[in-house]
């Protein structure tokens, strides 16, 4: 808000009760209530926070993160309404919230991937024969969600399909979709994640990476950038392949 400022362009906060003296609220030039403290009253009701920018005139939206940043309904609300959401398209919202859909994309952009399974198919017979051939140990992932819920290492054969199963359970009871992929685990990985920055006419650039290795139960608990301990090459590298990602997707992060 205050680069918008010092660019000349209002902005408009919008506030849940147990925010109203929040610092984004007296910082904007306009400051909207959308309801009380629970986010499904305030900060995860797209009708409101849409209905807020009509009336006040705004011109787009910059959904921040966590609540609706990542809801591709949200999204496409936005756009339906002749709001600029600045993130990705819908389209790449949903693909990407599929780990599956990802995959196929990023190997099409000729990302490396894991090897693994995450075809449509989920016959159980057919996804011991895909274990097998990725050699254990494997891990289970459901397709949709995150945190870490519904994954499981698999050391051998005689577990597998309990674990499928209760992936399966896990999955549904969380995400509603309980649709699997497997992959080779790796024992003592790092997470190295590039942030990607493009627009609607094909622009796209990375702004380098972020080691998000120190977690507990799949959640991260530091992010260090730049990533310690890795070559100019590298760092090269994966920037150049999520810039060919980005661009072979549109991820439009700026309209």
């Amino acid at each position: 808000m205050r680069t918008a400022r010092r660019l000349g362009i209002a902005t408009v906060a919008v506030y849940s009760d147990a925010d109203r003296a929040a610092l984004h609220v007296r910082a904007a030039d306009e400051a909207v209530r959308l309801g009380p403290p629970p986010a499904r009253e305030s900060y995860l009701n797209a009708a409101a926070i849409v209905d807020a920018a009509l009336r006040t005139g705004a011109k787009a939206i910059h959904p921040g993160y966590g609540f609706l940043s990542e809801s591709a309904d949200f999204a496409q609300l936005c756009e339906a309404e002749g709001l600029t959401f600045i993130g990705p398209p819908p389209s790449a919202i949903r693909d990407m919230g599929d780990k599956s859909a990802s995959k196929r994309i990023m190997g099409a952009a000729g990302v490396p991937l894991v090897p693994g399974y995450h075809g449509a198919d989920q016959d159980i017979e057919l996804l011991k024969l895909e274990a097998d051939k990725i050699g254990y140990p494997v891990l289970i992932k459901p397709t949709h969600g995150g945190g870490g819920k519904g994954m499981r290492i698999v050391q051998g054969p005689d577990d597998f399909v309990d674990s499928v199963r209760s992936a399966q359970r896990e999955a549904a009871a969380s995400f509603g979709i309980d649709t699997l992929l497997i992959e080779k685990y790796i024992t003592q990985p790092r997470h190295i994640e590039v942030q990607v920055f493009g627009d609607k006419h094909g622009n796209a650039i990375h702004l380098y990476e972020r080691d998000c290795s120190l977690q507990r139960r799949h959640q991260k608990i530091i992010e260090e950038a730049p990533a310690p301990n890795v070559t100019t090459e590298f760092r090269t590298h994966i920037g150049e392949a999520a810039v060919s990602a980005a661009k072979g997707h549109l991820l439009d992060s700026l309209c």
